[in-house]
């Protein structure tokens, strides 16, 4: 594909939340990104101006609602509005990361289903298609009543491990029962056995491990997550796993979210390195030496051209 796309309905904008993703996509599709600016009234309100005619046009907008999350969503919401009233013939929405996404059910009485509600809100808004990657649990997408492509981080972070020269036996080890789906997806992608790790949780953002189910005894361990927040999970993890043998330990997600004490806790636990994606913007204070950021955008950006080609998204990952 040359460098230039050729159809002029092919439009991308970004909001604020990852700015440079947005940059890398549009390169690899071969398109300028659509000028609008996104500013605030005095009392915080914001604002929002398409500085060029979107009439008819297919438009992709690339948010991820990560910290600051009701800023990132308010602003997508309020995109998504400009853009419909604008006659823009369809609002694509391209969310690296889905925030919002780890209330997807009612665990205790009375909580609310934020993940449900913010399909609510992007659809009523008005978008037509969202764009994802890795959502925390996949019957998200059934909150959905327009279609949704689901891409996995999986494939991205396995080329990665594949590359390295890991002396030993690998094992993938998913920290917890919810995850070991994704931890077989890339222990296919490696031929490598599985472990699981048996964790209670007491309460949210506190985990406590218990036990190791599989051998992990002198073995390479990469353990596989879709989020690391407060890494108090991974870290636990890790330390478990070099306490009941493992030679080294890795560790890998999709959505670095890496808020609190993360990357203090990232920086002094057994994890040799940390293996991340941009669906999240990491500032400069959180690029520390352990961690490793692959770039999503030749993902993100073939998935949008398949998208506006009207071909097959699956197909990316066989």
């Amino acid at each position: 594909m040359s460098n230039q796309y050729l159809d002029p309905n092919l439009k991308v904008f970004s909001l604020n939340s990852n700015v440079e993703l947005a940059q890398e996509i549009a390169k690899v599709i071969g398109v300028e990104l659509g000028k609008c600016s996104v500013s605030q009234f005095s009392d915080g309100e914001i604002q929002i101006n398409i500085e060029e005619s979107i009439r008819g046009c297919d438009v992709y907008v690339i948010q991820s609602t990560s910290s600051p999350v009701n800023e990132n969503i308010m602003e997508l919401l309020i995109m998504i509005d400009a853009l419909k009233r604008a006659s823009a013939k369809t609002i694509n929405i391209v969310m690296p990361y889905y925030g919002y996404a780890r209330q997807d059910r009612k665990a205790r009485a009375r909580e609310p289903i934020t993940a449900k509600l913010v399909a609510n809100l992007l659809e009523t808004a008005g978008a037509t298609r969202v764009i994802t990657l890795d959502l925390h649990a996949p019957q998200i997408q059934g909150f959905f009543d327009i279609p949704i492509d689901h891409l996995m981080g999986v494939p991205i972070l396995s080329e990665h491990f594949k590359g390295k020269d890991l002396n030993g036996d690998v094992v993938i080890v998913s920290p917890d029962h919810g995850g070991v789906t994704r931890a077989r997806k890339m222990a296919e992608r490696l031929k490598a056995p599985i472990a699981i790790i048996d964790k209670r949780r007491p309460k949210p953002n506190v985990a406590e491990v218990m036990n190791i189910v599989g051998n992990i005894e002198g073995k390479i361990a990469i353990l596989i997550d879709d989020i690391i927040d407060t890494a108090g999970t991974i870290t636990l993890a890790a330390n478990a796993l070099v306490e009941n043998g493992a030679l080294e330990v890795y560790a890998c997600c999709t959505h670095p979210v890496l808020s609190g004490p993360a990357i203090e806790r990232i920086e002094n636990s057994r994890i040799k390195e940390l293996v991340v994606t941009n669906t999240i913007a990491l500032p400069e204070e959180k690029r520390i030496e352990k961690i490793d950021q692959l770039s999503v955008a030749p993902l993100i950006g073939e998935a949008i051209i398949r998208v506006h080609e009207e071909q097959s998204v699956s197909t990316l990952f066989d």
